[in-house]
C-alpha cells in the first residue's frame, strides 16, 4: 500500500511549528513549559501534529456570528441540524443557581435544542437574555450573595 502525504500526519519541528503559528521560538518553548501545548519527543527531538499546533488557537465570536455557531455542529463541524426540544417528563428547563427566592418573575429559561444530522450530537441553547433579566445585580461593593435575613429582635420579658 502506497502512503500518500495526504494519508501521513505531518511533524512540525520546533522552527516550522512556531512559523505556521506565527509565534516566536520562545514563546512554543514557554507554552511546552506552562503545558498550554501537546507536543511529542521523537529521541532528543521535539514534534508536533498539525492538530496540536491548531488546537492552541482560540476563536473569539462577535456577537454577529453567535447566531452562525448555533448553525454548526460543534462536534463534526456539519451544518445540517434539525431544530427541536430536549423533553424530560415535561419541558426541560435551565434554572440558574442564583436567583432571589422572593422574585415575581418566572425563573425558569427556555431552551431550544438543535441535533446534527451526522453525528447525533445536540445542542442545548438557553434564552441568553432573559437569563441576563434574572441576574442577581450587585452594587459597588456588595457580595453577590442575598443578605440574610435581619435576627428577631428580643422581646420584653413579663
Amino acid at each position: 500500500m502506497e502512503n500518500t502525504d495526504a494519508s501521513r500526519k505531518k511533524w512540525y519541528s520546533i522552527r516550522e511549528a512556531a512559523e505556521y503559528l506565527d509565534v516566536g521560538e520562545p514563546t512554543l518553548y514557554r507554552w511546552m513549559r506552562d503545558g498550554k501545548i501537546t507536543f511529542r519527543k521523537v529521541g532528543d527531538s521535539t514534534r508536533f501534529w498539525q492538530e496540536d499546533l491548531d488546537s492552541v488557537m482560540q476563536v473569539f465570536h462577535s456577537g454577529k456570528d453567535l447566531e452562525k455557531a448555533r448553525e454548526i455542529c460543534p462536534f463534526c463541524r456539519h451544518d445540517e441540524l434539525v431544530e427541536g426540544k430536549v423533553r424530560g417528563a415535561g419541558l426541560v428547563y435551565f434554572v440558574p443557581k442564583k436567583t432571589k427566592f422572593w422574585t415575581l418573575k418566572d425563573s425558569f429559561v427556555e431552551t431550544s435544542a438543535r441535533m446534527c444530522t451526522r453525528c447525533g450530537a445536540i445542542s442545548w441553547f438557553g434564552n441568553s437574555q432573559k437569563l441576563a433579566a434574572l441576574r442577581v445585580k450587585k452594587a459597588p461593593g456588595e457580595s453577590a450573595e442575598p443578605a440574610p435575613p435581619p435576627a428577631p429582635e428580643p422581646r420584653p420579658e413579663s
